[in-house]
């Protein structure tokens, strides 16, 4: 008899087992959920904002080797045709530049004394300056000094030197 029970319990427990099994398979098929592959975005960066541009360039500089030399005859302060248009390529740069302020430095050569030379010197300045506002530049732009024959370009004893020395130049004060 305890065989019998033994298998009866047995029997119970399989017809449970094939129940729940078959009740699951019954009805309405369970619908079959795909899995969808995850996507990983790539981690965002933070982009930094383009470089700035860079300044624009400097506008240019008028240089003192730009302007031309004036050159005089012996013993003279009035402007030759040569010496006019020399003065209107410099009037020219000086009209590029308006906020160029000049000075002119009037030279003589070796000839004659120190105080006659300082005052050659400045009227050879002062006509430069006066063409130079008869063309159109301020005057407030312009000053003038004598050096006489202190400082010559050709220290030569001859007139080609002498030639050299009689002459009106130009420096930038500022711009």
């Amino acid at each position: 008899m305890k065989r019998l029970g033994f298998l009866l319990t047995i029997t119970i427990l399989l017809l449970s087992f094939v129940s729940i099994i078959s009740l699951n398979g019954c009805g309405k098929p369970k619908p079959v959920i795909e899995e969808q592959p995850v996507v990983v975005a790539p981690p965002v960066q933070e982009q930094e904002p383009p470089p700035p541009p860079p300044p624009p360039p400097p506008p240019p500089k008028l240089k003192a080797e730009q302007f031309q030399t004036v050159y005089f005859d012996f013993d003279k302060f009035n402007l030759r045709s040569d010496a006019k248009m020399s003065l209107e390529a410099n009037y020219q740069l000086l009209k590029e530049f308006p906020d160029a302020i000049i000075k002119i430095e009037g030279h003589c050569d070796e000839r004659g004394t120190v105080e006659y030379n300082i005052s050659l010197g400045e009227k050879r300045a002062r006509a430069v300056m006066e063409y130079l506002v008869g063309l159109g530049i301020n005057a407030q732009r312009i000053s003038i000094i004598s050096f006489g024959k202190e400082r010559p370009v050709d220290t030569g004893h001859n007139e080609n030197a002498w030639a050299k020395n009689r002459r009106a130049e130009f420096r930038i004060i500022s711009q």
